[in-house]
């Protein structure tokens, strides 16, 4: 096992699941924030197979576009194998706007949070006796271990642990981190073909020098973010 993989079997305890969820597109000047959850079965972690495949994942930021895209097969694969599962959930640029970045990226975890329990067709609830470690979790019969990367996220409706730099430590994060990304990127490049002016399948909505001057240039668009263009127009 590596760090990240032997991190997470020792996390998962005596749980079915352990959940890695992170976000993408908190500092971006356009497009909505995307988060992703993954699940990974306690039998993940006995397999050799997964334990093989999974060896490459690390922060989605530090790896190319090429190898999250790559990974991602490797994650449908795995998913295939019913060892693990994913869901991303989104907040939109209204959203955005309406909560704020923090308040929408809880949104966005919560939003990958329930369909993940959703596509487990079970119904998630505490019980009393987990009430001494507040990142477990009932979801039917099955005990989840649920972790996120960064702060502690409150007020949320899921018990979690949170991990600084997450993605870089938890293999469940750093699944979490590419599958996030690569959702949002693909979003972003759809985006682009409408407004090709904006360079949103290169810079995916973040303020990069060719995005400024497109932005002094043409004005904004409805998926850009009202609120952050203020130190930028």
């Amino acid at each position: 096992m590596n760090a990240l993989q032997k991190y997470d079997a020792e996390s998962i305890g005596a749980c079915h699941a352990l959940v890695g969820v992170d976000e993408v597109g908190r500092g971006c000047l356009a497009g909505p924030v995307m988060a992703a959850a993954c699940s990974l079965r306690a039998d993940f972690f006995r397999s050799q197979q997964a334990l093989k495949l999974s060896v490459e994942f690390k922060d989605s930021k530090k790896l190319s576009a090429s190898k999250r895209t790559q990974l991602l097969r490797v994650v449908e694969q795995l998913r295939s194998d019913d060892l693990l599962d994913y869901a991303v959930g989104m907040s939109s640029v209204d959203e955005i706007a309406g909560l704020n970045i923090l308040g929408a990226t809880r949104m966005a975890m919560q939003r990958a949070l329930d369909l993940l329990v959703e596509q487990a067709s079970l119904e998630a609830g505490t019980r009393d006796q987990m009430s001494l470690d507040s990142s477990y979790v009932y979801v039917g019969d099955q005990c989840w271990r649920i972790q996120v990367d960064g702060r502690p996220l409150k007020p949320f409706p899921y018990p979690h642990h949170s991990l600084i730099k997450g993605d870089g430590r938890s293999l469940s994060i750093a699944i979490a981190s590419v599958v996030a990304k690569t959702r949002r990127d693909a979003y972003m490049e759809v985006l682009d073909r409408q407004f090709p002016a904006y360079g949103f399948a290169k810079n995916k909505g973040y303020g990069t020098k060719q995005h400024r001057i497109a932005l002094k240039q043409y004005g904004a668009i409805y998926e850009h973010r009202a609120l952050f263009l203020r130190k930028v127009l």
